[in-house]
C-alpha cells in the first residue's frame, strides 16, 4: 500500500472514531433520570430512553465523554419542571443543549396553581400548600402566560405623600425609620388589618430615574402617617412632599380583573380578566429565583467555554422583595437575572425564550468575552433584559466582561417589577456589538451604555449600538431617561441606524439621544428619533462628541438641548434635520457652550418662527459663528405626518451634505414569522398629560 493511500485510510479512521467518540444525549418528559438518555423516544420495554432533566443529561455528558468530543443534548418538544437552577461550569465546556427539529420546548421553573372556586365580589381562591407552614412564598403569578398585578391601590394613577422625616436606628448602622405624612384616603384601606397583615403591605414610591420599595413597619390611622425602615434616602431619590406612592399586597385592594392576592394562611385571590375560565386556565407561581447559571471562575483562569442554548425557553423565575426593601438604583443595577453568567467564553444564546421572570432577562456578569444571544425573544421582565459587565472595575484583565453581541432579538414589557430597568445595559465593558434589537414598552431607557459619572476611567469603550428599534419608553412613570443613555469616557462607541420613537417621561427628560455625565468621543449619526417629549437630542456634558446626520423630528417640549457649559468642546452638531411644530427649537445656555454646528436643516412645520436661542439665524451666525451653512428649509420628507421620512428627490437637505439612510433597517431580521411576532404587540397611545402607570398589557 502506497503511503499517500495510508495516510488517506488514517484520517478516515481517526475521523470514524472521533465521530463515534461525541456524546448524544436525549431528553424527554416522557423520559426517566433513570435512563441512559441514549435514545430519543423508549424502547419497547421502557427499560431505556431518554432522560427527563437537563441536568440529569449534563451529568451523564460528565461521565460519559470523551476528550476532544462535541457532546449535544437534544431535547424534544413539551414542558419541563424546574425545581432548582440549570447550574453550569467549567467541565460543562463544549456541550450543545439544542431543541430536536421541531420542537419547542419550555422548561418552568414555577408551578401549577389549581383547585380554584368561585367566592364573594366576583373572586376566586385556590388554597396552595407550602405558604401557611413557611415553605413557599410568591410575589409574581401568571395567568394563561400573562402577569397578574398584585393588588393594589390606587389601581391607576397615584397618591402622593406629605412631609417625611428620618432617623437613625442606634443598633443597626446604616439604617434608618422614616415617618411618611399620607392622605387619609390612602390608609383607609388599611383599617382593620392586623399588625402582620400592615407589615406585610409594600410601599412603592416614585423618585426621578428609580423606585423605592419598603414593607410598611407600622401605621398611624390618627396622625395619618407610616413608618417604613431602610437605607438613608439619596437626595436625587428622597421623598419630598408630593412624591407618589401606591400600596400593593393588600386584599382589601382586590378589586380589578387581573388582580391578585396572597394572604399568609395559603389562600390565593383572583379576580379573572374577561374571558378566563380558572377551571382551564393555566396559573403559575414561580419557584426559584434563578434559572440558568454559569458558575465560571476567571478570576482563577476556570471557563465555560463553547456553550450553546439553541431553540429553549426558560420561564417563571421569581423574585421577592429582601426584609430590608428595594432601595433606589439606576437601571436598577441591584438586580440580578434569571439567567446568570460569570466566566463564559464563546457561549451563544439562540432562538431561545425567556420570560415571566422577577429581574433582567440574562446577565453577562463577571468575566465573560465573546458571547451571543440571538434571535431570542425576552418578554415580561420584571427589571430589564440583557446586562453587560459590572459597575466597578475588575484589577484582573480575565475577570472583565467584554465583545459581547446582543443581536436580532425581541425585548419588551419590562420593568414590571423594578420600573428603572433597562432592556440592554452595559457597564464597565467595551467591544460590544448590541445590533438589529427590538426594545420596546419600558418605564425606563431603552439602551444605557456606561457607567462613570464624569471624565474619571472607564472600560465601556468601542460599543457599536446600530439599527435597534427602540419605543414606547417611559409611559410617563420615570424621568431623566432616553432611547439610548450614555455615561463617561466611551471613545470609539457608535450609536448607527437606530429608530428611537415614542419616549415620554413624567416630569424632565424624555429624551431619544441621550450623552449624559461625562460621555466623551461617542459618534451618534443616522439615526432617526421621533416622537419624544422633552426633546430628540440632549447633552447633559461631556466631550468631544459627534451628533451628525440624524433626522430629529416632532419632539413636544424643545428640539434638542445642552446643559452644563465646559471649556473644552462639548460637541459636534452637524448635517441634522431637525423638524417639529410646537416648542422651541434650542433649550439650555446654547449661547454659551463650546460647540459646533453648521449644514443643519431647520424646519418648523407649523409655520413659527425659527430662533437660536433668541437670535435669528444671521445673528446666530454672525454672534456665535454657529450654522455658517445651515439652512431654514422643510426637507422635503415624503410624509411627515404618517412618520415617512423618506426624502424627495429634490430635498434642500441633499445639498448640506445629508446622507439619506435607509432606517426601514432598524429593528430584527429574519423569516416573516420572526419579523411578525416583532410587530404583534399592540401599544396603547402614549398620554400627555401624565395619567399614571401604562405601558403595554
Amino acid at each position: 500500500m502506497k503511503r499517500s493511500q495510508s495516510i488517506v485510510l488514517l484520517s478516515v479512521l481517526t475521523l470514524t472514531l472521533s465521530l463515534r467518540a461525541a456524546t448524544t444525549v436525549y431528553v424527554s418528559p416522557h423520559g426517566s433520570d433513570a435512563w441512559s438518555g441514549q435514545l430519543a423516544q423508549p424502547n419497547d420495554q421502557k427499560t431505556d430512553g431518554p432522560v427527563a432533566t437537563l441536568a440529569r443529561a449534563r451529568d451523564v455528558v460528565r461521565e460519559r465523554r470523551a476528550p476532544q468530543d462535541s457532546p449535544r443534548v437534544v431535547v424534544a418538544d413539551g414542558r419541563y419542571a424546574m425545581t432548582e437552577p440549570f447550574v453550569l461550569t467549567p467541565q460543562d465546556s463544549g456541550i450543545a443543549f439544542e431543541a430536536a427539529p421541531g420542537a419547542k420546548p419550555v422548561f418552568s421553573a414555577g408551578r401549577a396553581i389549581v383547585g380554584f372556586e368561585p367566592v364573594e365580589n366576583g373572586l376566586w381562591r385556590a388554597r396552595v400548600p407550602g405558604v401557611a407552614e413557611g415553605k413557599w412564598y410568591f410575589e409574581q403569578l401568571f395567568v394563561n402566560g400573562r402577569r397578574a398585578v398584585r393588588a393594589k391601590t390606587p389601581n391607576k394613577f397615584y397618591f402622593y405623600m406629605g412631609q417625611t422625616s428620618e432617623t437613625p436606628i442606634a443598633d443597626k448602622p446604616g439604617q434608618f425609620v422614616r415617618t411618611t405624612a399620607m392622605p387619609p384616603e390612602a390608609l383607609a384601606p388599611l383599617q382593620g388589618l392586623s399588625q402582620a397583615e400592615i407589615r406585610d403591605v409594600v410601599l412603592v414610591a416614585y423618585h426621578k430615574w428609580c423606585i423605592t420599595q419598603r414593607r410598611l413597619q407600622s401605621v398611624d390611622l390618627e396622625k395619618n402617617t407610616v413608618v417604613t425602615t431602610g437605607e438613608a434616602l439619596k437626595s436625587y431619590s428622597g421623598w419630598p412632599a408630593g412624591t407618589r406612592f401606591h400600596l400593593e399586597n393588600l386584599k382589601v385592594a382586590l378589586d380589578e380583573p387581573g388582580e391578585w392576592f396572597l394572604a399568609r394562611d395559603g389562600m390565593l385571590y383572583y379576580k379573572p380578566r374577561p374571558g378566563e375560565e380558572l377551571g382551564k386556565a393555566d396559573v403559575v407561581a414561580p419557584l426559584t429565583m434563578k434559572l440558568v447559571v454559569f458558575e465560571g471562575q476567571p478570576e482563577q483562569g476556570k471557563f465555560v467555554d463553547h456553550v450553546t442554548f439553541k431553540g429553549l425557553s426558560f420561564q417563571h423565575q421569581g423574585y421577592t422583595l429582601p426584609p430590608a426593601g428595594y432601595e433606589p438604583y439606576q437601571a436598577a443595577y441591584a438586580t440580578e437575572a434569571a439567567v446568570m453568567i460569570d466566566g463564559a467564553r464563546d457561549v451563544a444564546i439562540q432562538d431561545c425564550a425567556i420570560g415571566c421572570v422577577g429581574e433582567y432577562a440574562v446577565w453577562f456578569r463577571r468575566g465573560c468575552q465573546n458571547c451571543r444571544i440571538e434571535r431570542c425573544l425576552m418578554e415580561d421582565l420584571g427589571a430589564g433584559g440583557v446586562r453587560i459587565g459590572e459597575g466597578q472595575i475588575r484589577p484582573d484583565e480575565a475577570s472583565r466582561t467584554h465583545h459581547i453581541t446582543v443581536d436580532n432579538n425581541i425585548i419588551r414589557h419590562g420593568g414590571r417589577i423594578q420600573a428603572e430597568g433597562v432592556g440592554v445595559w452595559i457597564g464597565h465593558s467595551g467591544d460590544n456589538a448590541i445590533t438589529h434589537n427590538e426594545i420596546a414598552d419600558f418605564f425606563y431607557t431603552g439602551i444605557s451604555a456606561g457607567w462613570h459619572w464624569g471624565y474619571g476611567e472607564s472600560l465601556a469603550k468601542r460599543n457599536t449600538i446600530s439599527f435597534n428599534r427602540v419605543h414606547h419608553l417611559g409611559w410617563a412613570v420615570l424621568s431623566d431617561m432616553g432611547g439610548i443613555y450614555t455615561l463617561g469616557p466611551s471613545e470609539g462607541t457608535v450609536i448607527s441606524n437606530n429608530v428611537f420613537h415614542d419616549i415620554y417621561a413624567y416630569s424632565y427628560g424624555g429624551w431619544g439621544l441621550y450623552t449624559d455625565e461625562g460621555s466623551t468621543g461617542i459618534v451618534l449619526e443616522k439615526n432617526l428619533v421621533y416622537n419624544t417629549k422633552t426633546g430628540s437630542f440632549h447633552q447633559h456634558y461631556g466631550k468631544e462628541n459627534i451628533v451628525r446626520n440624524n433626522i430629529l423630528a416632532f419632539s413636544k417640549l424643545h428640539q434638542v438641548q445642552a446643559s452644563r457649559v465646559e471649556q473644552h468642546l462639548s460637541f459636534t452638531f452637524e448635517k441634522n434635520l431637525v423638524y417639529w411644530e410646537t416648542g422651541p427649537l434650542l433649550a439650555g445656555p446654547w449661547t454659551q457652550v463650546h460647540i459646533n454646528m453648521d449644514n443643519n436643516c431647520y424646519w418648523n412645520a407649523a409655520g413659527q418662527e425659527i430662533q437660536f436661542a433668541g437670535l435669528s439665524l444671521d445673528q446666530w451666525r454672525q454672534q456665535k459663528s454657529h450654522d455658517q451653512h445651515s439652512i431654514i428649509a422643510d426637507p422635503g420628507f415624503i410624509n411627515a405626518k404618517n412618520l415617512d421620512f423618506r426624502l424627495k428627490l429634490d430635498s434642500p437637505a441633499l445639498k448640506i451634505g445629508f446622507e439619506p439612510f435607509d432606517y426601514s433597517k432598524a429593528g430584527v431580521y429574519g423569516d416573516s414569522a420572526w419579523l411578525a411576532k416583532a410587530n404583534d404587540a399592540k401599544y396603547p397611545p402614549l398620554e400627555w398629560p401624565p395619567q399614571g402607570p401604562q405601558g403595554a398589557d
